[in-house]
């Protein structure tokens, strides 16, 4: 198949991708800007949360608990990405005035980086919940390594001189590093119900309530859906547990659920980057190789070159998940666990036998 089509898009497409016992109930703030930065009563605790996918899971502690005296600011609008997110002067202000903050961490927010730290130098608290839940290092990419074994002791040597050029010029990668662990930790929901049980005893310590045990409820109903998720995925022969993704974003979900990662688009786990010619003729060569015919997309980060991929493959598809944020309310996505399930169902339906 030729590629010479697909390599030149990679070029053309910079642009477009570098736009990666409790009640469930909806979460995030759908306003992109607002103009002050919403006031609280002496008596109101607000626990500002960056991402839609921990605030859904901190809005269920929060309901649990049951005392007005607590609230929650969801900082990041539905559909945003958080690799892409910027804060408003407004919201910058809500972290400021909160003083408690819960957020991914691992550099997943990477606009709010030094916001946070700053907080935490005027004595704020910010929980990291990824850094809670025993994070995984980005995979090593061993089909690139399979690919160029010829090629070992010139790796080698440009590695050394590589590393030599990110020890004097690492400021100028600074944007896109997510460093040496992945901060998706969200998509294994056991990793979620464990970091929910955590932060429900640092949120009883820092500012009281029963945060605790509303943790441990949130927990269950975290794990009372990934029973669901599991069974749903058990339709998927194991040969068929193979993944190709829009950027490195489902590393911790195919280590929990048994999948495969054949490729990924974009490497280094952030959606603001674009492949290299090498690197995408690489990944139309295994796709190719494995027959595979399903590809996945995020919906909220639509990817014209993984499109153009299936396209150019033949008879493959892009099925859009939704990775990076929860849906409407209401909606088949509209909590964490409401996400992960019908995640589930998706890609059942386009690799289950």
């Amino acid at each position: 198949m030729k590629t010479s089509t697909l390599i030149a898009l990679a070029a053309v497409s910079a642009l477009s991708l570098a736009g990666c016992t409790a009640e469930e109930g909806p979460a995030a703030n759908e306003n992109t800007e607002t103009e002050t930065a919403p006031s609280a009563s002496p008596e109101t605790t607000t626990l500002s949360v960056t991402t839609t996918v921990l605030g859904s899971v901190v809005e269920q502690m929060v309901a649990c608990v049951d005392d007005p005296a607590y609230q929650v600011e969801v900082l990041m609008p539905l559909g945003v990405d958080p690799h892409d997110y910027q804060p408003s002067s407004a919201q910058l202000a809500t972290i400021a005035q909160s003083g408690v903050v819960i957020a991914n961490g691992l550099t997943l927010e990477e606009s709010l980086v030094g916001p946070l730290e700053e907080l935490e130098a005027e004595g704020g608290v910010v929980y990291r919940l990824a850094e809670m839940a025993d994070p995984l290092p980005f995979a090593e990419d061993d089909h690139a390594e399979d690919e160029h074994d010829s090629h070992d002791d010139h790796a080698e040597d440009e590695h050394s001189e590589e590393n030599h050029a990110e020890e004097e010029g690492a400021d100028a990668h600074d944007g896109h590093d997510h460093g040496e662990f992945d901060p998706h930790f969200w998509l294994d929901m056991e990793r979620v119900a464990q970091a929910t049980e955590l932060l429900g005893g640092e949120l009883q310590a820092t500012v009281g309530a029963t945060f605790e045990q509303c943790g441990v409820e949130v927990a269950q109903s975290i794990r009372d859906a990934e029973a669901e998720v599991i069974d749903t995925l058990s339709v998927i022969a194991e040969e068929d547990r193979v993944l190709v993704t829009d950027h490195e974003v489902m590393g911790y979900f195919a280590e929990r659920y048994n999948f495969d990662i054949a490729g990924v688009l974009i490497e280094g786990g952030s959606t603001l980057a674009e492949p290299s010619s090498q690197e995408l003729a690489a990944l139309i060569s295994e796709i190719e190789a494995r027959g595979l015919t399903t590809l996945f997309g995020n919906y909220h980060v639509p990817s014209d070159l993984l499109d153009s991929i299936a396209a150019e493959s033949g008879d493959v598809q892009v099925v859009p998940l939704y990775l990076g944020s929860i849906g409407e309310p209401e909606s088949e996505f509209g909590t964490y666990q409401d996400m992960m399930r019908a995640n589930a169902r998706a890609m059942a339906n386009a690799l289950g036998s």
